[in-house]
């Protein structure tokens, strides 16, 4: 496979997987929505580091192991299936709790903070193994046998993280233009459930999917 093929078609899946709804799009959402735009782009850079590392992995084969090794695939879903669903718990009990609207207006959200908006984006993305399969059985494909692997790996990577950047962007923008609507108890009520139940499923389903 010419070089120029190669990138040009793992563009071509990367910008598919990228436009595909998530968990990655549920979490931008909800941190932009609540006006936290440094929280919501810590998120982004936490998800786009989890992309990276998992390119270098599969660049390298490390993650070969993971996939061959059934107690170290299972140990790392189990792990990652806990902190999704206690991510979403905590959301959902917070947005169940019977507290006045005054009160609940009141509520301030969690610090605007990069850094915490980034180890929950990282988390996320490295904490899931099913990435971690994607880019093993992906990557792969896209690199010529005659470049060296860790460099066209990492470039292949990179193009993934632009589209991921560019889109949660957009994402961003349109969370934060609604962010008048949400800032009402109600709104963001209704918006923590979704957001808390939608995380907490993922991390069922990463439990017990095969």
């Amino acid at each position: 496979m010419a070089i120029s093929t190669a990138l040009w078609s793992f563009a071509l899946v990367a910008g598919l997987m990228t436009l595909t709804p998530g968990l990655d799009t549920a979490l931008i959402l909800r941190t932009a929505a609540l006006g936290q735009r440094r929280r919501a782009w810590g998120v982004v850079l936490g998800i786009q580091t989890g992309t990276l590392v998992w390119g270098a992995f599969a660049s390298l084969g490390v993650t070969a192991l993971l996939t061959a090794s059934h107690v170290a695939y299972t140990t790392l879903r189990w792990v990652g299936a806990a902190y999704l669903v206690w991510m979403g718990v905590r959301i959902l009990w917070t947005s169940l709790r019977r507290l006045p609207a005054e009160a609940l207006a009141e509520v301030g959200p969690e610090p605007d903070r990069l850094r915490d908006g980034w180890r929950r984006g990282a988390f996320t993305n490295l904490l899931n193994p099913k990435v971690g399969a994607l880019y093993m059985a992906l990557l792969p494909q896209f690199i010529p046998a005659d470049v060296p692997h860790l460099p066209f790996g990492m470039a292949l990577a990179s193009i993934h993280v632009a589209f991921g950047l560019a889109w949660s962007a957009v994402l961003v923008t349109f969370a934060h233009a609604l962010r008048s609507w949400l800032a009402k108890p109600s709104a963001r009520k209704i918006m923590d459930r979704v957001t808390g139940g939608v995380i907490a499923a993922f991390g069922i389903r990463l439990a017990f999917g095969e």
